[in-house]
């Protein structure tokens, strides 16, 4: 198979890594960052049902009462233009017979009544039998959580087709990050978890190579 190496996609992804420096004077236009916003937001999902919210946080005092637990989002927090919190839906809006789930047919999907209990119905089997969620809150909150991560892919790949860096982050601790959320009035328990976190900005810094394995080693054809 032939590589291609012209495409902009490919090279928006060439051009961007977890940037650990960020350049605290350059700041992310408005139109630029509701682009990125956008990507997330035309993300494809599971069922069409975007289990996510973004939590922007761009108040100074909010980012420092977060960072006793998110050791791994103090470089953004040093100088992201834009620091992001991806959250996931838990199982009191997942669940097929949930109010939200009730919404997303009708009120935002505008399914016929008919043609919306059969999508609930073929919801209900998948989290039933096929991916056995409905036995666990955290099944239902990790499998929501996946579906976060297309938004973010998306996120991050828009952003640098514009040549704005980001770093997607993991390092933070879940509960610790929750109940500060919580407390600041800016997360509610009972409908949303943290999923991930990102900062964006411009770097600082020079990009480190970047290595990858071949596609002869990540691809099999059969």
């Amino acid at each position: 198979m032939t590589q291609s190496n012209s495409s902009p996609i490919l090279d928006a992804l060439k051009f961007r890594y977890a940037c650990k420096k960020f350049d605290s004077s350059r700041r992310i236009s408005d139109n630029d960052f509701l682009s990125i916003l956008e990507a997330a937001r035309l993300s494809p999902s599971s069922y069409g049902f975007e289990p996510w919210k973004l939590l922007v946080v761009q108040n100074p005092e909010f980012r420092e009462a977060l960072r006793p637990h998110a050791g791994g989002a103090h470089n953004s927090f040093n100088g992201a233009s834009h620091f992001v919190i991806v959250l996931a839906r838990k199982s009191a809006d997942m669940r097929y017979d949930s109010d939200y789930i009730s919404h997303m047919l009708t009120g935002v999907q505008e399914l016929p009544e008919s043609t919306a209990a059969m999508k609930r119905s073929s919801f209900e089997s998948f989290q039933r039998e096929s991916f056995k969620l409905l036995e666990s809150d955290r099944a239902m909150f990790d499998w929501a959580g996946k579906q976060t991560y297309i938004a973010l892919a998306n996120m991050l790949t828009v952003a640098a087709s514009m040549g704005i860096d980001s770093c997607p982050i993991e390092g933070f601790n879940r509960a610790g990050v929750e109940q500060k959320l919580s407390e600041l009035g800016l997360l509610d328990l009972e409908h949303f978890g943290v999923s991930v976190m990102a900062g964006f900005g411009y770097r600082a810094e020079t990009a480190p190579l970047k290595t990858r394995q071949s596609i002869e080693e990540i691809v099999q054809w059969a």
